[in-house]
């Protein structure tokens, strides 16, 4: 039998025992341990790092749906200020005259654009027809008158007869009951002369006061009919010495209209120059259609340059209580519920606000009622932007044109 080499035999340790398990055997097992623990930590980090990279990436989401906006803030008008209206000019006077009497147009004296006095002759009518009843009521007013005088003169005798009992007291009543109806047929026959007399003093168709003829609706034979129907009419006079505008406040302005307020007025017929009028009277009540005040002007037309019917531009100078608030027309949404703008509070969250438009200035608009001049608003809002929606302040040096950044009061970003 061969032994091993010498160099390949150890001594044991004095004392030294076999220990189970000691060997090859429990060196894998602690291996074993370590790769565990060494997989285990590596889960541990891989699920860490990942809960952290869907925490970072959330915060980021949640980051980028906060929209970042321009704000501005409302401005208040001027003080005193320029209301522009349309206006319709009246002539001070103005009426159409129709016949008040029935025949053909014998003559006209006067045509359009003519000078006419009150009292002045404008037209003639023939009227036979009234001509014949008028002799007709002069021949019944005589046969009346005559019938009275013998009612009367029979009366004066029978009542002579009653004081000498010479006839009863019944024939006396006739008699004189008689004279009476008598007396009522004279004053009904005199009463309808009369009216004939004033219908046949008709045919002078004569002007009701100084003016302007404006209009002639008739001509020589032309068939007239008495009365008021519309196309009727025969001439129309306008007094044009001072004219009348009529303006249609609205109602947010109407309260600063008053008897007084100075005006000028542009007409399209005379360019570049503008004419002073003030009000004179207002409705003091509005017009329940369209919510709206009538004011009356006056000017003075002694030099017969305006023209009654025209269209005028009406300048009204209002002095308002209180300055109304102006904002840019960028900052308003259109929806279902009405024009609306969307103000932030101090935690920078939004809130919607209708509003209530005054005048529309191109860039800007005025507001009658929904905001003060301490909100901030926002520019450029995006439909899709809700109330209670967190929004960021953009930086000053990117506020638009519209002076945001003064406006926004000293808002960062955070």
């Amino acid at each position: 039998m061969s032994l091993p080499p010498e160099s390949q035999l150890q001594a044991a340790p004095p004392g030294a025992a076999s220990a189970p398990g000691a060997g090859p055997v429990g060196g894998t097992s602690r291996k074993l341990w370590l790769l565990l623990l060494i997989a285990l930590l590596l889960a541990a980090w891989g699920i860490v790092s990942r809960l952290g990279a869907r925490a970072a990436l959330d915060r980021e989401a949640r980051a980028a749906a906060i929209i970042t906006v321009a704000t501005v803030r409302p401005t208040l008008g001027p003080a005193s200020d320029e209301l522009e209206l349309p206006g319709t000019v009246q002539a001070f006077y103005e009426a159409p005259i129709y016949a008040r009497t029935s025949g053909y147009l014998r003559a006209w004296y006067t045509d359009i654009g003519a000078t006419v006095k009150k009292g002045q002759l404008l037209a003639l009518i023939e009227t036979p027809e009234v001509d014949q009843q008028l002799r007709q009521a002069q021949a019944d007013l005589a046969t009346a008158t005559a019938n009275y005088e013998l009612a009367r003169t029979t009366n004066e005798r029978w009542q002579g007869l009653l004081a000498t009992q010479s006839v009863s007291q019944q024939d006396a009543d006739q008699r004189a009951g008689d004279a009476s109806a008598k007396a009522a047929a004279r004053q009904s026959a005199a009463a309808n002369l009369q009216r004939l007399r004033e219908l046949s003093g008709f045919k002078r168709v004569v002007a009701p006061f100084d003016g302007v003829v404006t209009q002639r609706n008739t001509d020589i034979g032309a068939l007239i009919n008495a009365g008021q129907s519309s196309g009727n009419a025969l001439f129309r006079v306008a007094d044009t010495h001072r004219l009348r505008i009529y303006v249609a406040v609205p109602q947010a302005y109407a309260a600063g209209v008053k008897a007084g307020v100075p005006a000028q007025l542009e007409f399209s017929d005379r360019p570049g120059r503008r004419y002073e009028a003030q009000v004179v009277n207002t409705a003091r009540a509005l017009d329940a259609g369209s919510r709206t005040l009538q004011v009356e002007l006056q000017i003075d037309n002694s030099a017969a340059e305006l023209l009654p019917g025209s269209y005028a531009q009406v300048h009204l100078n209002l002095h308002p209580d209180t300055p109304l608030l102006r904002i840019p027309v960028n900052t308003v949404l259109f929806r279902s519920q009405g024009q609306q703008v969307a103000v932030i509070d101090g935690t920078r969250h939004v809130h919607l606000r209708n509003i209530t438009q005054g005048r529309d200035f191109g860039k800007e608009i005025e507001v009658l009622s929904g905001i003060s001049p301490q909100d901030v608003l926002v520019v450029n809002p995006p439909d899709s932007l809700d109330d209670g929606a967190l929004v960021r302040l953009a930086p000053v040096s990117s506020v638009g044109s519209h002076g945001s950044a003064a406006a926004a009061g000293g808002a960062r970003s955070p």
